[in-house]
């Protein structure tokens, strides 16, 4: 029963899971593992790693933002590109 459920899943959510998976295997290579191997104490460490998920929320909260004012502009930005 399980894999019948799971034949039923589109291939857009393969790709946009695929894509949050590359997404944070690079947050975690770019942003998160440099900030915690450049202090050497704990406490700066946890503190570094609680600072890269501020930035890995404004990341996402930036990217929604801009998903959303897309979908809603949608029709003003074809015209605008179409010249119409």
């Amino acid at each position: 029963m399980t894999l019948y459920a799971l034949t039923k899943i589109g291939n857009q959510y393969w790709l946009f899971a695929a894509a949050g998976v590359i997404c944070l295997i690079t947050f975690v290579i770019l942003i998160l593992s440099p900030a915690l191997s450049a202090h050497g104490r704990i406490w700066e460490k946890a503190a570094a790693g609680f600072l890269a998920m501020f930035v890995l929320a404004a990341l996402i909260v930036g990217g929604v933002v801009i998903g959303l004012a897309i979908v809603y502009y949608y029709t003003d930005i074809v015209n605008f590109i179409h010249g119409d």
